[in-house]
């Protein structure tokens, strides 16, 4: 088989002499055995002549000579050990530089080892960290001598430069500002407002559940925020009206995280953006920004729309399945539900402590709807007047989607901020605490992002999307790859128990790969993009879907906490409905949309699924 050359170049900047002028070298930071790659030099070159390109001892002729650039294309190295690339004329030695060469099946230990740790260690952070220092020791060829260097380059190298790139750091402030709203507007009473307003006439269990769904539904711009404030004040109204824990805790988690990777402005945007345009460098033909793909995921996001409907079909038909069938009859019935919750522990950094409403004021729920409209009013503000085109289209794929999240995120917390100290219910310094405090909500997954990053970048520089695409890329058949994506992200989820960690991990592999597989079925064209959707949307999904049936999910967690119901308890009783779920975003929806048929025509016949099954296997609790 031939190698695929995907052409993404690592570039590891150098500098000679030629002719008098200095020239600037693009190579991959490693070398990997037989896996082709290119070489380029940039440069004065309008007196050069007989230009050749010597690899041990192999003579390369340029794929391309002008006067500033002379690029080698598809140089192949087939034995580890060091390599020497000799830029030559004629007799001379113009330039000289050697990489260290590695097997391949190297480069995809990283990414397996920040899988294999999680799983083992229950930890996303250390791992990924393991995972950082073991791709920046693999550079080095596993060097006794480089050990300690690697981990210190593992800091100060990348997790550093990942840091400090504007993208990211935009992305960062963009996460913590709109972090710091949610602190505001939570301590001044606005959130528990809204709750107010919704269960007002919430007086029987049926209105009660409809109630909590749609607050979960309005809270869409963070699961955390919305685990903790929907589930602690919904306790209880759901002990008035005899609704059972367990089925506080469901409703809670389908309607926080499946919410939450599909509205275009939350804080896992920032997160799925930042992964998305990591990986799109060197994809040549691809001018889609990462918001755009996003944008375009969302259609073929099958699980988390049927998800939410499918609470909806619960709450609204009052009828059940599986294992809450008999705990919403014990409630019913009045028996006292008392949850052992000595042995739960979050370690997602979300605590519930910080998060809390001041003593003695009364919850106005002016006060988060209108920040939260300020936010979504001014991003699309932004969104729509940085932008230029003739179609809706055009405007979102030219718009400066990076500077909307900021300034509209700014506005939001400072109009919170303001609403608090013009009302007198906090002063500055509670205000200022507020804001910390919700900041502090958020610098657990930020962790993860930035860590995400920095194996992003030690995964280019051994070239494992390069890897992956030589040795899978002729042979995956296309319109099955998002299902065979789907369920890889479900399973590494379901054992690490992170969604955003494998998120991280999987999208730069592969979106790459993605790409190299539609390139051999035709190319990017109009009829294989939703191949490219698709993959996004299962790489997000696949890894929500886990997270709800995984017992060591921080925000499964999160939720057996926040409801007050035992851990085991909540994963049992919610299962049944996200396996029913699950399985026909899979089987009506991602497979049968890799093979082109339409997404709305695919979303219908998954909500038809879920009617049926409500009707035919649910059982009538109140």
């Amino acid at each position: 088989m031939k190698q695929i050359a995907y052409k993404t170049l690592v570039g590891i900047f150098m500098s000679c002499y030629l002719i008098g002028q200095v020239v600037s070298i693009d190579a991959p930071r490693v070398v990997l055995k037989n896996i082709e790659f290119d070489v380029s030099y940039v440069g004065d070159f309008s007196q050069a002549q007989e230009i050749e390109l010597w690899v041990n001892g192999k003579t390369f002729q340029p794929a391309s000579l002008s006067n500033d650039l002379v690029l080698y294309k598809d140089i192949v190295v087939e034995n580890t050990g060091e390599v020497s690339f000799q830029l030559s004329q004629g007799e001379k030695t113009i330039h000289q530089f050697n990489r260290k060469v590695i097997s391949g099946w190297i480069s995809v230990l990283p990414p397996l080892i920040a899988i294999i740790l999680a799983f083992a260690s229950r930890s996303v952070i250390p791992s990924l960290f393991a995972a950082i220092w073991f791709g920046v020791w693999s550079l080095s060829r596993f060097s006794i001598m480089d050990i300690i260097p690697s981990l210190l380059d593992s800091f100060y190298i990348y997790i550093l430069n990942t840091m400090i790139d504007r993208d990211h750091a935009i992305l960062i402030l963009f996460t913590l500002m709109l972090g710091g709203m949610v602190g505001i507007i939570y301590r001044n009473g606005g959130m528990h407002g809204i709750i107010k307003h919704l269960i007002k006439k919430a007086d029987t269990p049926r209105k009660g559940q409809i109630a909590i769904w749609l607050f979960g539904i309005i809270i869409f711009f963070d699961d955390y925020s919305n685990t903790l404030i929907v589930g602690n004040t919904s306790r209880l109204l759901c002990d008035k009206l005899k609704i059972s824990r367990q089925k506080l805790a469901y409703l809670v988690d389908s309607t926080s995280a499946p919410v939450a990777t599909i509205a275009v402005i939350t804080t896992w945007i920032g997160f799925q953006v930042g992964i998305i345009g990591d990986a799109l460098p060197g994809l040549e033909g691809l001018n889609e920004s990462a918001y755009m793909l996003f944008i375009h995921s969302i259609p073929y996001s099958f699980y988390p729309f049927l998800a939410i409907i499918m609470v909806g079909l619960i709450v609204t038909t009052g009828k059940d399945f599986g294992p809450m069938v008999q705990a919403e009859e014990r409630a019913r019935a009045g028996i006292k539900y008392i949850p052992n919750m000595d042995d739960l522990e979050i370690e997602a950094g979300a605590d519930s402590d910080e998060l809390f409403v001041k003593d003695n004021i009364y919850p106005k729920a002016r006060n988060a709807i209108i920040p939260i409209a300020v936010l979504v009013f001014s991003m699309i503000y932004f969104i729509f007047t940085s932008g230029e085109g003739d179609s809706i289209k055009d405007i979102l794929g030219s718009s400066d989607t990076f500077g909307a999240l900021m300034h509209s995120t700014l506005l939001s917390a400072l109009v919170a901020a303001g609403l608090s100290l013009g009302q007198g219910i906090l002063n500055v310094n509670e205000t200022l605490d507020a804001w910390f405090s919700g900041l502090k909500f958020m610098l657990m997954g930020l962790m993860v992002l930035l860590l995400a990053w920095a194996l992003a970048d030690i995964s280019k520089d051994l070239g494992t999307a390069d890897f992956i695409v030589s040795t899978l890329g002729d042979s995956l058949p296309m319109s099955i790859l998002p299902a065979i994506v789907f369920l890889i992200a479900a399973a590494t989820a379901f054992g690490s128990g992170s969604s955003w960690g494998v998120m991280a991990i999987l999208m730069p592999l592969v979106i790459p790969l993605t790409w190299a597989v539609m390139g051999n079925n035709g190319g990017a064209t109009p009829e294989n993009m939703h191949i490219l959707y698709s993959t996004i949307a299962c790489v997000l999904t696949g890894s929500v879907w886990a997270d709800h049936c995984s017992p060591i999910s921080d925000t499964t967690i999160l939720t057996s906490m926040a409801s007050g119901c035992e851990l085991m308890d909540h994963v049992r009783t919610q299962m049944p409905y996200a396996i029913s779920a699950g399985v026909a975003a899979l089987l009506l929806g991602t497979l049968p949309a890799g093979f082109g048929a339409p997404w709305w025509i695919l979303l219908l016949l998954g909500i038809t699924s879920q009617v049926l099954v409500v009707r035919f296997f649910g059982k009538k609790t109140s």
